[in-house]
């Protein structure tokens, strides 16, 4: 199957394909199988390919993931809904089973990010019936091609994240500041060590993460090759209108309420490091009609605090909202 989107060829790829093509994949996720046991689809761009998941059938649901998880992140939500729906997972180029191509071929930037997550909705021909969930990153790509294409969305569920211009008064946690202003150190920190996707199974959750949960977490970051994506999402954080991407991040903020209307809950874990009370009041200025729920003991990877709980506020709220037929 061809899709051509501005001159480009997307190419669907099955496991099959990948071994035919001899092409290598970031890692091995043969050890992960029994969290993560879905089917894997690629497409084939010019000079990456897009790893991603797409499993039942039924009305389609895609959850975009963040920085620094994968599609993994959503394996619970994708086990929960396939029965009745067609769950949908990409990971972004740089994370999980998608490739690293080197920044000659990517720019490993918001617009790049959006552009790709748009060309893959519209190559599944996606048009007005989507349920949208977000977290972290994810929020900002997801509500970035919701916001140029709001008459394909349904319905959208937000995970602790933001797709809107940080105020200067608020800033960003140290951590994340520290790596993105200072590039040496935080490379051998990130690239070298995996310092912060193996830190934030720790500083993310507030309940004891499994030993096998983390493992599948980290598992696609373990060569400074493959953690590329880790570090320069920290470092295109917009916070600054001359940040190559706050002109997008700008334009998502001021063009949000275009979503207005569209039925919207979020879940949110209070004791997230980053994603505070400013960030869950600001979402309830944009969008008041959206029903929330707050966890006082979830932290940031809020699927790992409150999953179960989580997962059923999902599956009822897609219940309590059937699409137009």
């Amino acid at each position: 199957m061809f899709f051509v989107i501005d001159d480009i060829v997307l190419m669907r790829f099955t496991p099959a394909d990948i071994d035919a093509d001899n092409i290598s994949l970031p890692f091995d996720i043969a050890p992960h199988r029994r969290l993560y046991p879905f089917a894997d689809y690629w497409l084939k761009a010019p000079g990456f390919i897009y790893h991603y998941l797409d499993e039942g059938q039924g009305d389609p649901v895609v959850a975009v993931h963040g920085n620094p998880t994968w599609s993994f992140y959503y394996r619970e939500i994708v086990k929960a809904l396939r029965p009745d729906y067609r769950v949908i997972v990409p990971d972004h180029v740089g994370c999980g089973l998608s490739s690293r191509p080197s920044e000659k071929d990517f720019t490993y930037t918001l617009t790049s990010h959006v552009d790709n997550m748009e060309s893959f909705l519209d190559y599944l021909d996606l048009k007005n019936n989507v349920t949208l969930i977000v977290h972290d990153w994810g929020g900002m790509i997801g509500m970035a091609c919701a916001a140029r294409r709001p008459e394909r969305i349904a319905r959208i569920v937000i995970l602790n994240t933001w797709a809107f211009v940080i105020p200067p008064d608020k800033g960003i946690p140290w951590q994340l500041s520290f790596l993105r202003h200072f590039p040496v150190l935080p490379a051998l920190l990130v690239r070298g060590l995996n310092a912060f996707s193996y830190l934030a199974t720790f500083l993310g959750v507030e309940k004891d993460m499994p030993a096998d949960v983390r493992t599948g977490l980290t598992a696609p970051y373990n060569t400074w090759k493959n953690r590329i994506a880790t570090l320069r999402f920290v470092q295109d954080i917009p916070l600054y209108p001359g940040d190559r991407s706050y002109p997008l991040t700008q334009w998502t903020d001021e063009h949000l309420h275009l979503l207005g209307g569209i039925p919207m809950m979020i879940c949110w874990g209070q004791k997230d490091f980053v994603f505070d009370e400013v960030a869950l009041a600001e979402w309830r200025r944009r969008f008041p009609e959206a029903e929330v729920h707050v966890f006082p003991r979830g932290g940031h990877y809020i699927l790992e605090d409150e999953g179960e709980t989580v997962v059923a506020l999902i599956r009822d709220f897609l219940e309590r909202h059937p699409l137009m037929t």
